[in-house]
Formats: structure tokens, sequence, C-alpha cells
């Protein structure tokens, strides 16, 4: 599969991607959105979700692919991804925001409450993103899962925060 004709996934792009939900899924609750176009020997997600919403398939190097009708939107294969691949959206959050939650390896970690630059996928700040939580469980290898709400429009675009975060 040939993607990332910039470096970076656009919207069209993501369209065609097995593990992406449709906009229909995405209005109906959290749910994972998996930005994987690498055909590699790969498939951690696969076993972390205890709903079977992922299916690598019978080939290790089969893209994932998602059954969204299954997903919970549980977050349990953010950090099983090696590749930083897998995010999960929350487009009903509040009226005017979502929530994107994805993983963070970067010190120093943000904090509850911080407001931090939240980045598109080209790393440009479209928003700001304020941090609901940050979750570092043991089962996640060190890998910290940060919840972010950000204007609902970027629900869908932002993948990261800038670690330039200022307490509001």
């Amino acid at each position: 599969m040939t993607l990332l004709k910039d470096g970076f996934f656009d919207p069209e792009e993501l369209k065609i991607l097995p593990g992406v939900p449709s906009e229909e899924r995405l209005k109906k609750g959290p749910v994972v959105v998996i930005e994987c176009a690498q055909e590699i020997p790969c498939d951690p997600c696969e076993s972390a979700c205890r709903k079977r919403a992922i299916e690598i398939g019978d080939s290790i190097i089969n893209l994932p692919k998602l059954n969204a009708d299954l997903c919970s939107g549980c977050g349990l294969c953010i950090a099983a991804c090696p590749g930083q691949a897998i995010f999960v959206v929350d487009m009903n959050y509040t009226e005017t925001e979502a929530t994107v939650q994805f993983p963070y390896e970067f010190l120093p970690r943000p904090k509850e409450g911080d407001i931090a630059d939240g980045l598109n996928r080209a790393g440009e700040k479209v928003c700001d993103a304020k941090v609901l939580k940050v979750m570092i469980p043991k089962k996640f290898d060190r890998t910290a899962v940060i919840t972010v709400s950000v204007p609902k429009e970027f629900g869908m675009e932002v993948r990261n925060i800038a670690n330039r975060l200022k307490n509001e």
C-alpha cells in the first residue's frame, strides 16, 4: 500500500485504511482509529483487543482491520502498538468538544488540567488541547496514554500534544 506522499496521512488516504471507522461510527461514541499502513510482521493490537474488534487475519503482515461495531473504545490497544498508530476518538464528548487518546512517550509528562498545543499529523499546532487523563499502568510498559479534549472539528486531526505545556 503506497501512502504518506507528504510523510503523513491526508484525509483521503485515511479513508482507505481498513482500521479507520466510518464517519457514521465516529458519531456513535468512543472508537479506535488505527492509522497503520505498514505491511510488516506485527499483531499486538489484535491480541490486545478483548472485543475482537481488530483483526490481522491469516498473514501477520496484513493491515489491521477494524470491526468498528465491536469496538467499545476501551483503548487497550493504544499502548500495545509499537508503531504508535492507534488512537481512540470520541466525537460525542460534549456538544462542542471531542476527546482523543494517544500514546505519549515524552518527558515531562503532562498533568491533568494542563493546556497544551494540539498537534496534527504534520506536527503543526491546530488548537489548544486540555489534558483530561494521564494513564501509565504497568501493562502499558511505560507508555503513557493521554486523553485530551479538543474542539470537535479537530477530533480526527489532533494526534499528539506539544511538549510546551502550560497550566491554566
